[in-house]
This record gives C-alpha cells, structure tokens and sequence, in this order.
C-alpha cells in the first residue's frame, strides 16, 4: 500500500468495487454492521446507487472511497432523511477498511474528509453515527475526530444467540 490513500467520492463506475469490499466487510465483521452478509450479497451493485448519490440531488448522499491504485481499500458513507424536520442531520454509515490497510491512517483520512465534506452541505448542522460498543478501535477513532457519545442501545443487534450494543455518536459541524 502506498503510504496515503486517494480519497474520492464514489462514482456509479466504482459500483462493483464498493459491493466487493462492502460484502467483504459484511462478511468478516457481522458484528460491526446492521446489513447482514447473506442478504446484501444477494443485491446486485446497482442496488447502491442511492447511496452514493447516483439517483438523489441531495448533497447529502455520498459515499467516499480510499484508493491504493486501483484497489478500493475503504469507504465511508453520510445520507440523510430527506423529511423537512431533520434534513438538518446527516448520518455516518457504514465505514470499513480492509483489514490490510488498518493501522496506516484510512480511516481517520476517511472520516476526516467525509466530515469536510458535510461541513459544506448547506443546512447540515449534525452527524450521526452507531458503531458497535465493543469495537474501542472505531470508537477512539470517532472521539479523537470529535464526536461524543449520547446514549447506548442495548441489544441493538442479535447474531444466533448473542446480543452486541451500539453507541450512538454526534458530531456538530
């Protein structure tokens, strides 16, 4: 891996390679994300045009990519409810880096731009984010960028018979 990734906004082109690390993810990690593995391997790329803004005027809805080459290696994505009383937050999703990059700074690189980028979306005055309570590597990353914790559902998610909380994290821009 070179030592500083490309960062860059997702294009409907890099569809493939986002499904690819996004199941990848999925996979590995059940624990760290909502989606299950089964049921998004099982959509097709296209499906995820939405998310990275394809389909939507809205600023709001983007996905960002971590590049080494032509290797997608992370991404994070910020969307919105598109309702007039909270378009004014914006929501932190899904963020993930392969496990080879870890340790060399994707991820601050990644959130750190996905934050720049919010802070030029007009009317976006809050992010949001959920990540898993015991995941301390994701949770000193989000606290060191800034964003404070504001509760904790219990039993958020349930994988066979165990239970995992989430925390769930503002950021004000």
């Amino acid at each position: 891996m070179s030592d500083s990734p490309q960062i860059r906004a997702l294009l409907a082109a890099d569809l493939p390679a986002y499904k690819a690390l996004r199941d990848e993810m999925l996979a590995l990690h059940p624990e760290a994300f909502t989606s299950d593995a089964e049921t998004e391997r099982a959509k097709p790329a296209t499906s995820y045009l939405s998310r990275i803004g394809a389909e939507r005027a809205d600023e709001a809805f983007f996905v960002l990519g971590a590049w080494d080459g032509d290797a997608l290696i992370g991404a994070i994505a910020c969307e919105r409810d598109p309702r007039l009383k909270v378009r004014h937050i914006g929501h932190l999703v899904g963020m993930m880096v392969r496990a080879g990059a870890r340790g060399r700074g994707v991820g601050r690189a990644l959130l750190e731009a996905c934050v720049a980028r919010a802070r030029r979306v007009p009317h976006l005055e809050m992010l949001t984010l959920t990540v898993t309570s015991t995941n301390a590597a994701a949770v000193g990353l989000y606290e060191a960028i800034g964003f404070k914790h504001y509760g904790r559902l219990v039993h958020a998610m349930k994988l066979g018979d165990t239970y995992h909380d989430k925390d769930l994290m503002v950021l004000a821009l």
